[in-house]
């Protein structure tokens, strides 16, 4: 069976933390960020900083579950055989298709760099929408949406490409 790695995704849901922390620095875009969002730098630090952070990682984590049967390729051929009823059935038909399988091209496509592809991808036609509606409701600029989309589209591939890299 395809699984997920729990500690590659645990250290991959760091990573919009790392990010995060460059990114949005004041010397990158924070200066432009903060301006864009209409805060300012004394309501920023009245914040919870333990539970925004807290908080960041456990979503993070949730990202980083769902982005692995989007980079890991094997887990669609996985989900393609969920319906056979003898698929664990050890010598059963379905069972070995899938382990013979498994076994040829189990780490097909198993990189940073196509796991990072996915995760991009996965940041300008998911993240980037979905900012930008929010951003619109919300009534920010473009700066504001470009500066979110940004930072998601990096994240998102940098992510991808850790949990593509370790089977």
């Amino acid at each position: 069976m395809v699984n997920i790695n729990f500690l590659v995704t645990a250290l991959a849901a760091l990573i919009p933390l790392i990010v995060g922390a460059i990114w949005y620095n004041p010397k990158v875009f924070g200066s432009v960020w903060l301006k864009s969002t209409g805060l300012s730098e004394e309501e920023l630090k009245k914040a919870n900083m333990a539970k925004v952070f807290g908080l960041t990682y456990v979503f993070s984590l949730l990202i980083a579950i769902i982005l692995n049967p989007i980079v890991i390729h094997q887990f669609g051929f996985q989900s393609m055989l969920m319906g056979e009823a003898d698929l664990l059935t050890e010598g059963s038909e379905a069972n070995l298709f899938f382990t013979t399988t498994l076994e040829k091209y189990g780490t097909a496509f198993r990189t940073f760099k196509h796991g990072m592809l996915h995760g991009t991808i996965n940041g300008l036609l998911f993240a980037t929408p979905v900012i930008g509606i929010v951003g619109l409701f919300e009534r920010k600029g473009a700066k504001y949406i470009l500066v979110h989309a940004g930072y998601w589209i990096l994240t998102l591939g940098l992510m991808g490409g850790v949990i593509g890299q370790f089977p």
